[in-house]
């Protein structure tokens, strides 16, 4: 009676196990993460190998490596399932300062402020000094294929300061592309316009459905926001090869773009 009670249970705890060996074949999440990441590491190569290193140029290289490693962290989070409340923490870490790095680019481009940029750079510091304090309160709560969604303190909060400097972003792209004379300027001004509206329709979208009495896309935003950024780094790495000094019969950007 106790063998087959044994038998039983070793049957059990082997189907037990091979149910969980085959959820982990079987589990894609994170898997576009990981494409994107590839994607955008393979663009912060070639940037940094031909692109030229000058202020406007470094600005962009640091967002694409920034966007890199989050989707690193999120492919880990969702398919290695990094559990620690340190990795969501880390990863809003990294996408506190993409809004900041943005504006600080338009500022650069556009040159409207001539007080010390450093300053927009503020909230992100505050708020990375802040969750450092309440990192256990971090959590990814779910994963998709595509997208996870986080719980974190101060969710509407870091919302504001988050997507402030993107909307100042747009309005002052938006100005420079109507005024500017100068057709490189004005063709980088709306090669940056277009990447920040098209990062802009996730939020817009959410907080559509948010006011219609829909919660749950609401924390879903920055992830699939940051895929959409893929799109932002392919702007972004545009603009640092246009904005590079090459050969003429190397500089297939301008002739692409019309400008002589």
């Amino acid at each position: 009676m106790k063998s087959g009670r044994s038998n039983l249970t070793t049957k059990s705890e082997d189907c037990f196990v091979r149910n969980d060996i085959l959820r982990k074949i079987m589990n894609w999440n994170g898997t576009v993460s990981l494409l994107i990441a590839c994607l955008e590491f393979l663009l912060l190569f070639n940037l940094l190998i031909f692109a030229e290193k000058n202020k406007l140029n470094k600005i962009a290289i640091t967002m694409v490596a920034l966007l890199a490693a989050y989707q690193t962290m999120e492919f880990l989070m969702c398919q290695v399932e990094l559990q620690s409340s340190f990795f969501p923490y880390f990863a809003f870490i990294i996408i506190s300062f993409l809004p900041p790095l943005n504006l600080s680019l338009t500022l650069g481009l556009t040159h409207t402020l001539k007080s010390p940029v450093y300053l927009i750079f503020i909230p992100a510091i505050l708020f990375s000094v802040y969750y450092t304090f309440v990192t256990p309160e971090f959590a990814v709560t779910s994963c998709t294929v595509i997208y996870a969604t986080y719980h974190y303190p101060l969710g509407d909060l870091f919302g504001f300061f988050y997507y402030l400097p993107i909307l100042i972003s747009i309005i002052l792209l938006a100005l420079f592309v109507r005024k500017e004379s100068d057709k490189k300027k004005k063709l980088v001004g709306k090669v940056l316009l277009f990447g920040a509206v098209f990062i802009s329709i996730p939020p817009l979208l959410g907080f559509s459905l948010m006011f219609a009495g829909s919660y749950a896309a609401i924390s879903a935003v920055e992830s699939v926001m940051c895929k959409f950024a893929f799109v932002y780094s392919l702007c972004l790495a545009f603009v640092c090869i246009y904005n590079s000094p090459f050969k003429d019969e190397r500089n297939y950007l301008k002739y692409l773009s019309g400008y002589k």
